[in-house]
C-alpha cells in the first residue's frame, strides 16, 4: 500500500494473491453478511433482544447520552472499528516497505485488523438501519418496507464500509490483470482510504440525526464537546491517511501533491470542527489528532518494528481558523474561504519549517511558488466542504443553487489541483555516473547534464525490502556531484535506486536489485564504478507488471474505478443535503408534541 513496493524474491507469484485467499476472504464476507441479515431479522421480529439491550446500554452511557440506541451504539461501533483499521493500515505500510508484500488478502498480518475494522464499519452502518423499532428515525429516514424506515446517515456508513471493502477483492483483481501494483495511491487501494477517512462524514450525520430525534433529552454539553470533537478529530485523522507515502518518506509522486493534501485535510476538517463544536474546536480536532496519529507512529515504529513516519501538526492551522472564526463564524462559507487562505499561506509556512525538522523528504523552494499555490486552492477547496457539511448538520443549508454550485466547485477545484500535480515531465537525455567504494559502500554520484539536479526537491539514495527503511538525502560537493551520507544497501533482498525529483521530473537509476525469479527478472550488481541512464521512476518500480496488457485496459478499468469513487462522495453529499434539510425544521420531539396538542384541540373545542 505504499510507494517503493514490489514482490519480495520467492515470496510467491506477483500477479495477484492466490485464488483460495480470494474465496477465504470473500466466504468471510459473506458469513458476516448472512450473520448481519439473521441479527437484524431477529430483532425486527422480536425473537432476538440482545441488540436491543446493547442499543440501551449505549445510549446510557456519558459521552453518547442524548443519542438513541440506533445512533448510540453503531456510533461505538464504527470509533473503535475505524481505531483498529487505522493501526492496521499504517502496520501494513511499514510492513510493506521493510519486508515486500505478500501474495494475498491473507499473507500479511497487517490485513488482520483491517479486515476486522472494515467489517465493523459493515456492522456499524447495518446496526444503524435494523434497530430503531417502534420508533421513528426522523424525517429524514428512508422507507425501506411499510413498517421498516431506516435512518439516511445508517445506510452512508454501511455504505462506507462495504465500499471500503470492495478495495480488498478488486486489489486482487488488479494486480491480477495488471501484475503488482506499487504505489498507496493504486486505484483499488484508493477505494479503501477514501471509504475509511470519509466514512467519518456517515458518522457525523448519524450523530446529528439521533440527537435531532432525541433533542429535549439529558445531555451535558462537555459530552456532546467531546463527542464532536472525537469525530471531526478522527476526520483530520482520516483524511490525513493519504499523505501517507510523504510521512513515511516515500512518496512516488511529486511533493507539490503534500501540501495540497495537507491543506484540504485542515480546512475541511478543522473549519467543521470550529463551526461545528464551537470555540476552541480547531485547537481541540488538532489535539485529537496528534494523540491519535502520534499513538499509532508510536506503536508502528517501536512496538511492531516499522519504520517511524512523520506527521503534520496542523497546530498553526488550527489556530488561523480560530481567529478567523472570530469575525467570520456567522458566515460559515465565507469563513471556509478566508480559514482556507490562511492555511494556503501561513498554515503552508509553518508545515515548511515543520518538515525541515521532522520528514525525511523536507519541502525545498524549488516547490515555490507552486506549491503554495496548491495549498492555497486545496485549503479553499476544504474549507468551503467543511463549512457546506457543518450547514447540513446545523440544517441551515443555503439555497439549493448555491450549494450545488459550491460544492462542485470545490470537488472540481481538488481535482484540478490532482490533475496538476500528476502532470510531469521525463527528460531522457539525464544519467548518473556512480563511483562506490567497495568498503565502506559510501558513493559519489555525478548527475549530467548537471542544470537538472541544481537545487532538486529531493535527490537520494533510497533502499526498501532489506528489513528496514533506507533514505539518504546526498550532499552536494561540486556543480551536480552528490556523495552520500550513510552506507548503501547494495546486497541481499534490498531494492536501491538513486532519486530525482527536480520540477515535473522524477527520474531514478538503478543501483542494486536482486533477481527475480517469478518475473525472470535478472539481478542488478553495483559495481566499483557505473554510468546508468535515469529513467521515469514508474518504470524501475514496476519491473513486475505483467506482459501483454491491452493499451486501453488500464484507463478503462482507472474509469471505472473513478466513477465509483465519485459515486460514493456524491451519496455522502446527497445524504448530507437530505438530512440538513429534513432538521430544518421543528425538532421531532417538539413537532410530535405540537401535532398532540392540534389533534386535541377540535374534539376539545365540541366537547365545551
Amino acid at each position: 500500500m505504499t510507494s517503493l513496493i514490489q514482490q519480495s524474491p520467492g515470496s510467491g507469484p506477483a500477479g495477484g494473491a492466490d485464488l483460495d485467499q480470494i474465496l477465504i476472504a470473500s466466504g468471510s464476507a459473506a458469513l458476516l453478511a448472512a450473520l448481519l441479515i439473521a441479527f437484524g431479522y431477529g430483532h425486527r421480529t422480536g425473537k432476538i433482544t440482545a441488540l436491543a439491550r446493547h442499543a440501551e446500554r449505549a445510549e446510557h452511557s456519558w459521552l453518547l447520552r442524548g443519542l438513541p440506541g440506533w445512533s448510540a451504539l453503531p456510533l461505538r461501533i464504527a470509533l473503535m472499528s475505524l481505531l483498529v483499521t487505522l493501526l492496521g493500515l499504517y502496520w501494513d505500510i511499514a510492513l510493506r516497505i521493510t519486508q515486500g508484500r505478500g501474495h494475498g488478502p491473507l499473507a500479511n498480518i497487517a490485513h488482520y485488523p483491517i479486515l476486522f475494522g472494515l467489517f465493523g464499519l459493515c456492522v456499524a452502518g447495518t446496526l444503524a438501519t435494523v434497530l430503531p423499532v417502534g420508533e421513528s428515525p426522523g424525517r429524514a429516514a428512508l422507507r425501506i418496507t411499510r413498517c421498516w424506515e431506516a435512518p439516511t446517515s445508517g445506510l452512508l456508513l454501511g455504505l462506507a464500509g462495504f465500499f471500503s471493502l470492495l478495495g480488498f477483492p478488486l486489489d486482487a483483481v488488479w494486480q491480477r490483470l495488471f501484475g503488482q501494483d506499487v504505489t498507496l495511491w493504486g486505484p483499488a487501494r484508493l477505494i479503501i482510504i477514501g471509504g475509511v477517512s470519509l466514512s467519518l462524514v456517515a458518522m457525523a450525520l448519524l450523530e446529528r440525526e439521533g440527537r435531532f430525534v432525541r433533542t429535549g433529552r439529558a445531555e451535558t454539553m462537555r459530552a456532546l464537546y467531546v463527542r464532536r470533537g472525537l469525530l471531526c478529530g478522527a476526520l483530520l485523522v482520516g483524511l490525513s491517511l493519504f499523505q501517507a507515502e510523504w510521512d513515511f518518506g516515500v512518496p512516488q509522486f511529486r511533493m507539490v501533491f503534500q501540501p495540497l493534501l495537507i491543506a484540504v485535510s485542515a480546512g475541511c476538517a478543522l473549519v467543521a470542527a470550529r463551526l461545528w463544536i464551537g470555540r476552541g474546536g480547531a485547537v481541540l480536532a488538532v489535539a485529537l489528532f496528534l494523540l491519535t496519529r502520534g499513538g499509532i507512529a508510536l506503536l508502528v515504529g517501536t512496538a511492531l518494528g516499522g519504520p517511524t513516519s512523520a506527521m503534520p501538526l496542523y497546530v498553526v492551522e488550527a489556530l488561523c481558523v480560530e481567529i478567523a472564526a472570530v469575525a467570520l463564524v456567522r458566515r460559515p462559507l465565507v469563513l471556509g474561504v478566508f480559514s482556507g487562505l490562511l492555511i494556503g499561506t501561513i498554515g503552508y509556512t509553518s508545515e515548511y519549517v515543520w518538515t525541515s525538522a521532522a520528514y525525511r523528504l523536507p519541502w525545498s523552494p524549488d516547490m515555490l511558488p507552486e506549491g503554495v499555490l496548491m495549498s492555497l486552492l486545496g485549503g479553499v477547496c476544504g474549507g468551503l466542504l467543511g463549512a457546506l457539511l457543518v450547514r447540513a448538520l446545523r440544517g441551515e443549508l443555503p439555497p439549493a443553487r448555491v450549494r450545488v454550485g459550491v460544492f462542485a466547485a470545490a470537488l472540481s477545484g481538488i481535482a484540478i489541483a490532482v490533475v496538476n500535480g500528476l502532470v510531469g515531465a521525463a527528460p531522457g537525455d539525464v544519467r548518473a555516473e556512480v563511483t562506490v567504494d567497495e568498503r565502506t559502500r559510501q558513493a559519489e554520484v555525478r548527475i549530467e547534464p548537471a542544470p537538472i539536479a541544481e537545487h532538486p526537491t529531493w535527490l537520494t539514495i533510497t533502499g526498501w525490502q532489506g528489513g528496514a527503511l533506507h533514505v539518504d538525502r546526498m550532499t552536494e560537493i561540486g556543480p551536480g556531484v552528490y556523495r552520500t551520507n550513510q552506507p548503501m544497501p547494495i546486497s541481499g533482498p534490498w531494492k536501491t535506486i538513486i532519486r530525482l525529483h527536480s520540477g515535473r521530473a522524477i527520474l531514478a537509476t538503478p543501483v542494486y536489485f536482486p533477481a527475480d525469479a517469478s518475473r525472470d527478472k535478472p539481478g542488478v550488481s553495483a559495481p566499483a564504478q557505473f554510468t546508468r541512464p535515469a529513467m521515469p521512476e514508474y518504470q524501475l518500480l514496476r519491473r513486475e507488471a505483467a506482459p501483454g496488457v491491452p493499451e486501453w485496459l488500464w484507463p478503462s478499468a482507472s474509469a471505472v474505478v473513478i466513477a465509483c469513487s465519485l459515486g460514493y462522495v456524491l451519496a455522502l453529499g446527497w445524504g448530507a443535503q437530505r438530512i440538513g434539510r429534513a432538521i430544518s425544521g421543528p425538532p421531532c420531539a417538539e413537532r410530535d408534541a405540537a401535532e398532540r396538542t392540534a389533534s386535541r384541540r377540535p374534539f376539545e373545542g365540541r366537547i365545551g
